[in-house]
């Protein structure tokens, strides 16, 4: 007789939270599937709205937590669980947790801080981070990727980014380059001058516009040095650079015009 009790208990006790089961699973199920149709619609809103593609990701991201996390309030509340009280002990925990990762609040609002006021974006030439220079490849919410022209992958904090001076050295289209030659007191200025600028005219990355001047910069211990700054496009930064410093170098060789070097002389005293 006992045994069919417990049976029938069992049984209403099945009957009654059966259905609220299948529910809850079925809204877990149903919602975490909207929930990520939402978010592919986001991004493809935010695509089309012409979002910059470094604030997307972070948007996106936020949309399908949120969502997920009404999902998952509702799901409890299902089982009488009181949301409130839910929510407060999530709330305790998010504090006991935001106090023990201040660190990593303050590199989030710092990441923040870079989405919403885009100093740089994915693509910038950039020197971040108290010295740091490369190409930006991702901002993520805690950090900033840089990859370098050796293919490295250097990951910055991002509060260490915005407690540092920030060059964008390609954010404008056009960068000028600068350069500096030093050249013998006994050469020529005006062969090295034309010497710069003729190399600076045949380079195929540097513009006509606004037009490349060389001038005598520094009357340096054992040199004369003359600084130039062609202009080119943001992306040919390197190209222009590498360019420059190689050919006029070769084209100083075949003009006679020497380069100094450091030289010892020693006197012995006999």
């Amino acid at each position: 007789m006992e045994q069919m009790l417990n049976f029938e208990e069992l049984s209403k006790l099945i009957t009654g939270y059966a259905p609220k089961l299948i529910g809850a699973l079925l809204t877990l199920i149903i919602g975490f599937w909207l929930a990520g149709k939402i978010t592919n619609l986001t991004k493809k809103a935010l695509t089309r709205k012409g979002v910059d593609e470094t604030v997307r990701p972070f948007l996106a991201s936020l949309v399908n937590v949120g969502l997920k996390v009404l999902v998952l309030l509702s799901v409890a509340s299902m089982f009488g669980i009181e949301t409130t009280s839910f929510i407060a002990i999530f709330s305790a925990l998010a504090f006991a947790i935001g106090l023990a990762l201040q660190g990593s609040l303050g590199h989030f609002a710092s990441g923040v801080l870079l989405l919403v006021f885009k100093p740089y974006k994915v693509g910038d030439l950039v020197t971040i981070g108290g010295g740091q220079t490369g190409t930006v490849k991702e901002i993520q919410i805690f950090n900033t990727i840089l990859q370098t022209l050796d293919n490295k992958h250097i990951i910055v904090p991002n509060s260490v980014v915005t407690s540092n001076v920030m060059t964008n050295i390609s954010g404008q289209g056009i960068i000028g380059v600068e350069l500096k030659f030093g050249i013998a007191y006994s050469a020529s200025i005006d062969l090295a001058r034309e010497v710069i600028l003729r190399v600076a005219k045949e380079c195929p990355f540097v513009l006509d516009e606004p037009a490349t001047g060389a001038v005598v910069a520094e009357l340096a211990d054992s040199s004369v040095n003359l600084a130039t700054r062609p202009f080119c496009k943001s992306e040919h930064y390197w190209d222009t650079f590498f360019y420059m410093n190689e050919h006029v170098k070769k084209e100083f060789d075949k003009a006679g015009v020497g380069i100094p070097f450091p030289n010892v002389t020693v006197h012995l005293n006999k």
